[in-house]
């Protein structure tokens, strides 16, 4: 059977330090919490007819048997790998077994106006799209994306 957002829920990954969304330098991330980014992100599948399974982790290998895991129960990745993003080719290997798959990456501040070594993601070499510098919004169009990537009908609420 084919996966699609109506029968398989989108992955949304969230790598380290997310999960003190809201706390941690609000000057940079904003002040919404990791569970307004989930209810968001579930807003924004419910529009297509889809879910979403929202997970976060501060360890690399757990972020990978999930994607691992994604493989048979997932129609598609949003991925903000956070600082795995700059150093995690382990997070790249397994991101590129998801044939077909639709992953989009985000990152709520613009990496490309930080520090150079934020510059770069390993994680973008395997991504259809790379989505920065929108605040949390940035997932809702990272859902919207995987959403458009798989042929889902837009349907109003």
């Amino acid at each position: 059977m084919s996966r699609t957002l109506a029968n398989a829920p989108i992955l949304i990954l969230n790598g380290p330090n997310l999960n003190l969304l809201g706390q941690r330098q609000p000057e940079i991330y904003g002040k919404d919490t990791l569970a307004d980014v989930a209810a968001l992100c579930g807003e924004a599948a419910a529009a297509h007819g889809g879910t979403v399974d929202f997970r976060q982790s501060n360890h690399e290998g757990e972020l990978v048997d999930w994607i691992h895991e994604a493989r048979l129960g997932h129609c598609g990745i949003v991925i903000n790998p956070a600082a795995y993003s700059h150093t995690s080719v382990a997070l790249l290997d397994a991101l590129n077994t998801c044939d077909g798959m639709p992953v989009v990456e985000v990152h709520i501040s613009n990496i490309h106006r930080r520090e150079s070594f934020r510059h770069h993601s390993y994680v973008s070499l395997r991504a259809d799209g790379v989505i920065a510098g929108c605040g949390v919004q940035g997932y809702v169009f990272g859902v919207e994306r995987v959403a458009t990537l798989l042929g889902a009908a837009h349907t109003e609420a």
